[in-house]
């Protein structure tokens, strides 16, 4: 079965119980298209990213933290955590999250696209989140799914109710690959596809893609409260 395959090469930690906002997973694509000096740009971008004033300020603007956990992907058998859960509390925990991203190294090379794995592998990691009143997965690719079962059949096998699944497409110069990120990838009433213009400008739509995640639980809070409150 799809599910037994990916269970079987899991190693699941405790859940941690301190409540958030947001637990948002972040994965890195690895597979053979992308060499080493795009990896790095994409390691050290996204690291940057989580630094910048405004993605800073973003992800203190509700009073409740986020959660963030990082990992990167490629084969099946070949996904690999880069930040375990970590509630971000404090500037400094950001920090510490951008630096033990920054010195992470790959693990793999010349391996294939599974991103159904990937996000099969996703929706566990957020099992095992803290309690957090919304859920997101960003996708963050430069090709198509080669390897194993498609991202639906991971959408139909793994628990993905609730959760919003965005994408980031590092599209130079196939475009194609944000049409298929369109149409078989990203899940959920909010979800979207943000676009880099080639690897050089991963950090840069890291930081749009962020911004926007961040100030659209805090618009869904509202709502719900809202709501609640008649």
């Amino acid at each position: 079965m799809v599910k037994a395959a990916l269970l079987s090469c899991l190693c699941l930690a405790a859940a941690p119980v301190e409540a958030c906002r947001l637990a948002l997973v972040l994965a890195l694509d690895v597979s053979s298209s992308v060499d080493a000096e795009e990896d790095l740009l994409q390691r050290h971008g996204m690291a940057a990213a989580l630094l910048a004033p405004e993605v800073e300020a973003a992800f203190f603007s509700g009073p409740d933290p986020v959660a963030i956990q990082i990992f990167e992907w490629s084969g099946q058998q070949n996904q690999t955590d880069l930040l375990a859960w970590t509630l971000i509390q404090t500037p400094a925990d950001l920090r510490r999250a951008a630096n033990a991203l920054a010195r992470s190294t790959r693990a793999t090379n010349d391996m294939p696209t599974a991103m159904g794995y990937a996000l099969g592998y996703a929706s566990i990691k957020l099992q095992h989140a803290p309690a957090c009143l919304f859920h997101t997965i960003d996708m963050a690719g430069d090709g198509t799914n080669n390897d194993g079962f498609a991202p639906a059949s991971a959408y139909a096998a793994f628990p993905f109710d609730g959760v919003t699944v965005n994408g980031l497409v590092i599209s130079e110069p196939d475009t194609a690959v944000a049409g298929y990120y369109l149409a078989e990838v990203i899940r959920g009433p909010l979800a979207f596809v943000e676009i880099a213009d080639g690897f050089a400008d991963f950090e840069n739509a890291m930081r749009r893609k962020l911004v926007r995640e961040l100030s659209a639980q805090i618009i869904g809070r509202f709502n719900i409260q809202k709501g609640a409150n008649g």
